[in-house]
């Protein structure tokens, strides 16, 4: 307080705020700064100090060269542990670790000029250790009465909160697209009614083909599978908000342009996105392609079912040849012998069909297995002459029980009861397409035909050719029994037996 005539003079009744910082400016030995006692201040530096004391923005008023510091309440907890030690100082030696910084502002703005900083990241000792801050920063020049530019003042609004929490919303959305386009599954996400795509990862990508799909609408995009519904079902998660689930859909995309459409299955989901007002504003699309799994399982029921064919098919050739068998055999033992030899070289037909799948087998390889039971050591009983060559599986059991007759009927009477005698076995196709199979006997006993005709001349010579749509016949010779059999190629390869089914 300063004494004159009569009434008492308050010196910071300029000051016209009551708050922590105008206490302690008050209470303040201003003489021992650059800046003099409060009744020596120019009006220039008590209107300035006054405004800043007003406002609930930190404000700080660099005065002078040495940048004498003045600041109202918000800046106090700006400073944190630096208040009030702050106040009255030099800003060089207050904010001592940004010097430098502080520097060049005290130079601009004596000099007139202004300066802004958005997001400024700075490090300050305010709570007695390093801290890295963030701030928007506004410095202005104060004129004297002059025009002359002799304070600074510095608006400072701490943003470290905001660019902590952009900076970590980056890195966690960063973190997500991550994950978004390293999943093994297909994702897309789609924005608003007309469903445009906002993302998709490189699996969809991959799913869809070469077509470019951000930015542009679903039906756009991907025309073929508006066609197939799949835009209307979006249309009804968009409207009703409801989670669609498909699983081994059926869908076709027309992956490369120009190209036919391509079969597809997969199992989806579009999920609903919803914003804070609970409307629908987004489509997530996330799901595998479960196509070769699909496909798998089709195949395997494929499989089921033709073994289930081929199995009844079997037991209707065993219920045969036992059926016939018994027939035709005089004694009990004999039909049992033959029963067994019978369903054994079935059997041996078999393992060669399964060893190839079912898919058909190599005409050598099945006539080798079919004979193998009839080969001595030491002895080539057979020799075979033909092209390489794959057939059917139906026309292979065909073949290999007609040449275990063949063979068992040559070891009783024909060529392979003589030391010496031994077959050939010939087989070509011809230009017209005619498939030639020939069995011929060299060097056995004089045979004639029987009156009585068993279960394998009736096989050879009458179920052979109508099984293999054909013609079949035997030619007993002075040398021995040739049989021939006369087919297609179709009926061999079991093509007419497709067509026909």
């Amino acid at each position: 307080m300063q004494q004159g005539t009569g009434d008492s003079i308050d010196p910071f009744q300029f000051l016209g705020h009551l708050g922590e910082a105008a206490t302690i400016i008050r209470g303040y030995d201003w003489a021992s700064t650059p800046l003099g006692p409060v009744e020596s201040w120019a009006p220039c530096l008590r209107t300035s100090t006054a405004f800043l004391l007003h406002s609930p923005v930190p404000i700080v008023m660099l005065w002078g060269p040495e940048g004498v510091m003045i600041y109202n309440d918000a800046y106090c907890d700006f400073a944190g542990h630096r208040h009030p030690a702050l106040l009255g100082s030099n800003v060089r030696e207050g904010w001592s670790e940004i010097a430098d910084f502080n520097d060049n502002v005290m130079k601009v703005g004596l000099s007139g000029g202004t300066l802004a900083y958005r997001d400024q990241e700075l490090t300050l000792h305010r709570q007695g250790f390093p801290e890295q801050v963030w701030m928007d920063l506004d410095y202005s020049p104060i004129l004297n009465e002059d025009g002359v530019p002799a304070g600074v003042i510095a608006i400072v609004v701490e943003t470290t909160d905001r660019v902590l929490a952009e900076r970590r919303n980056r890195q966690e959305t960063q973190r997500l697209q991550n994950l978004f386009s390293q999943a093994p599954t297909f994702m897309a996400m789609t924005e608003g009614p007309n469903h445009r795509f906002a993302l998709i990862n490189p699996e969809y990508q991959k799913l869809v083909g070469d077509h470019e799909l951000v930015g542009k609408t679903l039906a756009e995009a991907l025309p073929e599978i508006a066609d197939q519904g799949y835009v209307a079902l979006m249309d009804a998660v968009f409207r009703t908000g409801e989670t669609v689930k498909r699983a081994s859909e059926r869908v076709l995309f027309n992956r490369t342009k120009d190209a036919p459409l391509e079969e597809r299955f997969v199992d989806f989901v579009y999920q609903p996105i919803r914003d804070e007002k609970g409307m629908v504003t987004n489509i997530f699309i996330q799901g595998s392609d479960v196509t070769e799994r699909v496909r798998a399982e089709m195949h395997q029921k494929l499989l089921i079912n033709e073994l289930n064919h081929r199995v009844k098919n079997t037991l209707s050739s065993i219920q045969s040849i036992v059926s016939q068998t018994l027939r035709s055999a005089p004694t009990k033992e004999e039909a049992s012998s033959a029963i067994t030899n019978r369903i054994l070289a079935l059997s041996r037909a078999h393992n060669v069909l399964t060893e190839e799948n079912w898919n058909g087998a190599n005409l050598r390889t099945m006539i080798e297995s079919a004979l193998e039971a009839f080969q001595y050591p030491g002895r080539d009983a057979f020799i075979l002459r033909g092209p390489e060559m794959r057939i059917g599986p139906h026309a292979a059991l065909s073949i290999a029980l007609a040449l275990h007759e063949l063979a068992n009927n040559a070891v009783k009477y024909g060529a392979l009861s003589s030391p010496t005698g031994y077959v050939t076995i010939n087989w070509h196709v011809e230009d017209n397409g005619q498939f030639l199979f020939s069995w011929t006997e060299i060097g056995g006993p004089v045979v004639s035909p029987s009156d009585r005709q068993g279960f394998g001349s009736r096989l050879i010579l009458k179920i052979l050719p109508l099984e293999l749509r054909g013609q079949a016949k035997s030619d007993y010779r002075a040398g021995g029994l040739v049989f021939t059999l006369t087919t297609s190629i179709e009926a061999i390869t079991d093509s007419a037996l497709t067509d026909a089914n």
